[in-house]
């Protein structure tokens, strides 16, 4: 489960317009949500609140052999509230639990511009090591975007590190430079992306024109882009260095077909090739593989993952609302549903079939005259239909349970969830080589905010 402090810290780039997937370093982000979720140790409360839309604080008690805690503190200077749901019975399950995160369309980010050079500042004290870690984030630009991340440890050598980033992201490509205190690195990495919404980014088209070239991409194979990138890095005090190449697909909200992503990463100087594959295999489901090969030693790896959502009332048999007052006398029949098939009808009518390739021409009067009558008859079918599944998503899932197996058989198992106002977090980390003693890690997390 996402941290209260990191889904704020996701609505400020939200907020500001930054896209926080393209980077090179979210390349691998979908596969590792799904195959590499960290199952809870011991007994954890975490309460939190956005105390002002600028301001936000969390809390958190744990027992793990002993007790520890942390208090977090996060300000911004753009307000929040509209970007991010602070109470907890009201935050839509799969912005805080969802493994599977679909590309954002680059031309729908790049339409919000950085009016100033917004500042995110945040701060968290563990307890009771007093170890202190922050972090600040500066926007300079709609384009370009500071970062500073420190942490102070007496366990650390010197004390402690401090890691200083520049990113610069135009769209079509996206490049960051670090410079990190710890043994003195120097680091570039890039990503550029091609195919897909990327050629709209140079020559803009309307909203009509972009999702006919989409449509058109869907008949003829899958609408997603591609992205390919690296990064290089050097350690100036213990004089060595790194490097690693990497390719991604992605399909794009757009695509109405099933939601994937493949990768590929290559680190030459190891010899690692690693390959990963997640789909949406249905409205409730995920899969994820992810497969490893070293070409010295010979030796692979590989893991599979999955997250199973329930909606609420899944086990609730379903009848028709009609026929039940009909049966039942006194209980008036309810219009909605009746209203609620209208309007999708209509709301069908007014677009054109996807088999039609050109309509037959139409007198310029004709067309003239139902133009009005057409946007009007539109208007009003999208409104009912809003009208009548208003907040049908905001609360659908009650919980959603995730599991994965590696090579080593070892089995994670996550079941996450809200109950009233509290979200939870049950896990366990089984080892199948150990039946004597199979469960290694069990835990329960518990968060409230507000």
């Amino acid at each position: 489960m996402r941290e209260f402090m990191d889904y704020i810290q996701s609505a400020f780039y939200s907020a500001t317009g930054w896209n926080h997937d393209n980077s090179y370093s979210t390349l691998n982000a979908t596969s590792d949500a799904i195959l590499h979720f960290a199952t809870p140790r011991g007994l954890r409360l975490t309460l939190s609140s956005l105390a002002t839309p600028h301001f936000a604080t969390a809390y958190q008690l744990g027992t793990i052999g002993v007790v520890d805690g942390s208090i977090s503190y996060l300000y911004s200077t753009v307000p929040l509230d509209y970007h991010a749901v602070a109470q907890s019975e009201k935050i839509p399950l799969p912005e805080l639990l969802q493994s599977y995160s679909p590309l954002a369309e680059l031309e729908r980010r790049n339409r919000i511009k950085c009016a100033r050079r917004d500042v995110l500042a945040y701060g968290r004290l563990y307890l009771p090591t007093s170890m202190l870690e922050a972090l600040m984030v500066k926007r300079i630009s709609p384009t370009l975007q500071m970062q500073v991340s420190a942490v102070s440890d007496q366990t650390l050598r010197n004390g402690g590190t401090v890691l200083g980033m520049v990113q610069y992201d135009e769209g079509r490509y996206g490049v960051e430079g670090l410079a990190s205190s710890d043994g003195g690195l120097l680091g570039i990495r890039g990503l550029y992306n091609f195919g897909g919404d990327v050629a709209s980014l140079a020559s803009p088209k309307n909203a009509q024109d972009i999702g006919n070239a989409a449509n058109c991409s869907e008949r003829e194979g899958i609408y997603g882009r591609f992205s390919a990138g690296g990064e290089l890095y050097y350690g100036t005090l213990n004089k060595s260095g790194g490097m690693s190449l990497g390719a991604r697909f992605a399909t794009l909200p757009s695509h109405k077909g099933t939601p994937l992503t493949a990768t590929m990463t290559i680190n030459p100087l190891m010899g690692t090739l690693s390959w990963t594959y997640a789909v949406m295999a249905g409205r409730l489901c995920s899969l994820g593989t992810k497969m490893d090969f070293n070409v010295y030693s010979y030796e692979s790896a590989w893991s599979v993952g999955m997250e199973l959502w329930r909606k609420k009332g899944a086990w609730a048999v379903d009848t028709d609302i009609n026929g039940a007052a009909d049966k039942a006398p006194g209980l008036p029949a309810s219009p909605l549903p009746q209203r609620s098939f209208q309007a999708k009808m209509e709301w069908r009518m007014d677009d054109p079939l996807p088999f039609l390739d050109t309509p037959e021409p139409v007198p310029a009067t004709t067309h003239v005259a139902s133009e009005s009558a057409t946007r009007q008859r539109t208007f009003r079918a999208k409104l009912d239909w809003r009208t009548n599944h208003e907040g049908e998503d905001e609360d659908l899932y009650s919980g959603v349970l995730k599991a994965r197996l590696d090579h080593h058989w070892r089995v994670g198992l996550l079941w996450e969830g809200r109950i009233k106002s509290l979200l939870f977090s049950l896990g366990s980390g089984i080892d199948l080589r150990r039946p004597d003693s199979p469960f290694r890690t069990l835990g329960l997390e518990v968060q409230f905010s507000s």
